[in-house]
């Protein structure tokens, strides 16, 4: 889904230090389908009734299939991509998460977007790491359906060409 808001905005890595404690944006809505949530559910081998199977689950707990939560965090480089973009990075790397945790569902269905906060920021050689605080809103839902720390390292082309 292509953005229709002036997004991402563009900065670089020294940008970036005086953005800490700042929320940089929210991505664009998006909704899961049943078909990603199925097709998640193959390659993941994990095809519990609650993410795959819709007449199971109008009768379960939820009412109706729910994303699965690795489905739901996995969507992180992709919104924060629509959030911003780091002019002077050549390259980018998930160098992992955090704290994670999945306070409410993410109905199949629905519609969930990321509010995108740069919690913390360290140099290292070859670039800076983000750690970057994710907010997976579902709209009409009071809770998020995920909440996570995920640190994302920029490498810099000049860092990269003396390495």
């Amino acid at each position: 889904m292509k953005s229709t808001l002036s997004r991402p905005i563009q900065l670089t890595t020294a940008d970036l230090t005086g953005r800490v404690g700042q929320q940089l944006g929210l991505s664009d809505w998006r909704v899961i389908e049943q078909a990603d949530a199925n097709a998640f559910g193959v390659t993941t081998h994990d095809q519990q009734w609650i993410h795959t199977d819709p007449a199971r689950a109008a009768t379960g707990p939820f009412g109706r299939t729910i994303a699965h939560g690795y489905l739901t965090l996995s969507l992180a480089t992709s919104l924060v991509d629509e959030v911003f973009t780091v002019t002077d990075a050549l390259m980018v790397v998930n160098y992992g998460v955090d704290r994670v945790r999945f306070p409410a569902p993410l109905p199949v269905g629905a519609k969930v977007r990321a509010q995108v906060s740069l919690a913390a920021l360290r140099n290292f050689s070859g670039g800076v790491q983000a750690t970057l605080h994710l907010e997976y809103q579902v709209a009409g839902q009071d809770k998020p359906c995920c909440v996570a720390d995920v640190l994302l390292r920029y490498y810099t082309a000049s860092e990269l060409a003396r390495a």
